[in-house]
């Protein structure tokens, strides 16, 4: 007997048992229907039909007849072939929002799944882990922001970086781009693009990559004493540095890779979309803001976390800094290179002057002098491009 039928049998044995208890006036009505699960006047209804017809009567009539909405064998070839001949790379939950915004499909996700789980379309999912518990979100946006990087084969043929910044209270990104391999500059550059557009944050979460986190062997705590150059600018700017101790820690960075490693690839190879420059821009675009409309939740609390800039220089603070002291010939080495630092007008030299080489994003260097005295910049070879104000009037004097 299959279960279906087999617990009918047991409904009905029940009902027969809750009817001759009703009859013989040991339970009312209601008690009877509330014992049963159904209302009072259900309860009537399948007394009036139980007197007139029997077992018969209180059976489910619908049993072994099939489903007036079931689908035909036509549209469910039409759904699998749909999704092989078109979105062969897209997962499903991706594949399900074309199927109903784009080609009009009226049925629902799960049915959509199943169809295409039974047709071996797509693989079925594993069993989920052990059970965890869920960490809140922080109320307010800006309260904390995270950073990660998922290595992939974003396009046929390439493995990028994929460096993704945003924001704990509401799953939005503010910053996502790709780069051949994630480091101290590409980190920086995602919480530029986020002092920039929205202002500075109070906390960062990390992993504890080694552009992040100083560790004196791999696995073992951070040192905070001995911050990094990405340490060094969140430490300039105010911002308070949490690490991650493992993926289950970094949970919602982990399913937000996930999905773009399910959506993105498809929606860059339907658009033939190879090359890292156009992919960045498609991501700036139009993909981020479809992604945050979709799946971007509301604070828990309102207002925001977020400090204005108020003319902070980012330049100087989002760069690497390292200590140099100024050679014989009032030259800096730095990388293989001798920056040549140019006369001043209040100054002979810089001969043996402890000096700070700034090194920028673009690749451009600056030579500053008591923390604060930019003395010159650089370009890529080392070559001078650009002077302060009061060191052009020594020049030219």
């Amino acid at each position: 007997m299959d279960q279906p039928r087999y617990s009918q049998m047991v409904r009905t044995n029940r009902f027969e048992l809750i009817y001759k208890k009703w009859k013989e006036r040991k339970l009312t009505q209601a008690e009877a229907g509330e014992r049963l699960e159904m209302s009072e006047r259900t309860f009537r209804r399948y007394v009036v039909r139980y007197e007139e017809q029997g077992k018969q009567g209180v059976l489910d009539r619908r049993l072994g007849k099939p489903s007036p909405r079931r689908a035909s064998r036509e549209e469910v070839s039409s759904v699998v072939a749909l999704y092989r001949d078109c979105y062969p790379n897209r997962n499903i939950r991706h594949f399900y929002e074309a199927y109903e915004e784009t080609h009009g499909g009226v049925r629902g996700y799960s049915w959509v799944k199943r169809c295409l789980q039974d047709a071996g379309a797509v693989p079925r999912g594993r069993r989920r882990g052990p059970h965890r518990e869920l960490r809140e979100r922080r109320g307010q946006e800006g309260e904390m922001i995270h950073q990660d990087a998922s290595t992939h084969r974003w396009v046929p043929q390439e493995v990028w970086d994929l460096v993704v910044t945003m924001d704990d209270a509401t799953g939005r990104i503010y910053s996502a781009f790709f780069v051949a391999q994630e480091g101290t500059q590409s980190s920086m550059r995602g919480v530029r693009d986020v002092l920039e557009s929205k202002g500075i944050f109070t906390s960062f979460y990390s992993d504890r990559g080694s552009h992040y986190w100083s560790t004196a062997r791999v696995g073992e705590r951070v040192d905070k004493e001995n911050p990094t150059q990405f340490g060094r600018a969140m430490k300039e700017l105010g911002i308070e540095r949490i690490p991650g101790c493992s993926p289950e820690a970094r949970g919602r960075s982990e399913r937000m890779f996930k999905t773009l490693q399910g959506r993105l690839p498809a929606e860059l190879c339907e658009r033939g979309i190879v090359d890292m420059e156009e992919a960045n821009k498609f991501l700036s675009v139009c993909f981020v803001e479809d992604l945050n409309r979709r799946f971007a939740v509301g604070a828990r609390e309102e207002g925001s976390a977020f400090v204005p800039l108020l003319g902070v220089g980012l330049e100087d603070i989002l760069c690497l800094k390292h200590p140099r002291v100024v050679g014989n010939d009032n030259c800096v080495r730095y990388k293989g290179m001798s920056l040549q630092v140019p006369p001043v007008k209040d100054r002979y030299h810089f001969v043996r002057a402890k000096v700070i080489v700034h090194e920028y994003g673009d690749g451009r260097m600056a030579v500053v002098h008591e923390g604060r005295r930019k003395l010159g910049v650089y370009d890529r070879g080392g070559n001078l491009v650009e002077q302060t104000k009061e060191i052009r009037k020594a020049a030219a004097g």
